[in-house]
């Protein structure tokens, strides 16, 4: 049973539970959005633990029978600079993982053109691929029905890593940020454009991430790292974790004590 820290945070036993829960936060989302006769339109993110989120929504029934596939559109919150079929891509990861195993029309996959050369040229390209999506205007920052993200044990989320120039991007929705620490550009969603979903949820797992958590989730913290930024100005933010990730997290009354 998951265990709320507050309101936003909940904490699962195991990444598979994680995972688990997202994926029944999406079903219903795109239920309603169904519902509501409203196109649904969700970024993936990359990193480990969305591997076991398309594990799950793949295989489980609850999950591969139920959810309105065909009314879904895929995007991508960041992607390497590699081609579509390498082992490191975001959109790979996904193909095999998700959209291979599943009746979704390749006219609702977006992917990131991550072989281009020029990554700005693939961020500009990606912005108007966007901008399409939502009725073809750049001027009014799209709201996506849900945005998925990680979490890096430094901190960073999508590719917005500490120190890199992207995290002062007030405009683009879309951009390629140079990442020193990994010698790579990245293409990446910048905070206007994640600050402008319905919803984001934060997966993260690992004891890796944990003493991170720790000086992000308490009470006052200075806002020191990329991921403390994300805040949707109209929807909301929930974390989902695993108990290792929250091993240095304590219940409210526990703090208080």
């Amino acid at each position: 049973m998951a265990i709320p820290l507050s309101p936003a945070v909940r904490v699962f036993p195991d990444a598979d539970a994680c995972a688990a829960a997202a994926a029944q936060t999406f079903l219903e989302l795109a239920l309603a959005a169904v519902e509501a006769q409203k196109p649904f339109r969700v970024a993936l993110s990359g990193g480990s633990t969305p591997k076991r989120l398309y594990t799950i929504l793949a295989s489980r029934p609850e999950f591969r029978d139920a959810m309105p596939w065909g009314k879904i559109h895929f995007f991508f919150s960041d992607e390497r600079h590699v081609p579509p079929d390498h082992a490191d891509s975001n959109y790979n990861t996904a193909k095999q993982g998700l959209f291979s195993q599943l009746p979704i029309p390749a006219a609702n996959i977006h992917r990131v053109h991550g072989e281009l050369t020029d990554t700005a040229d693939a961020a500009s390209r990606y912005q108007n691929t966007i901008a399409a999506s939502f009725g073809g205007s750049d001027e009014a920052v799209p709201a996506f029905d849900l945005i998925f993200l990680g979490m890096g044990p430094d901190g960073h989320t999508a590719s917005l890593f500490p120190g890199t120039t992207g995290l002062e991007e007030k405009k683009k929705w879309v951009i390629a940020n140079h990442v020193p620490q990994l010698a790579t550009d990245r293409v990446t969603f910048t905070y206007p454009l994640l600050n402008a979903a319905e919803k984001v949820l934060l997966l993260v797992t690992g004891a890796d991430k944990a003493e991170r958590l720790e000086t992000i989730l308490v009470p006052g913290a200075p806002e020191a790292f990329p991921v403390q930024a994300v805040k949707p100005k109209a929807g909301a933010l929930e974390w989902y974790l695993d108990a290792a990730a929250a091993a240095k997290l304590a219940p409210p009354a526990e703090k208080s004590a």
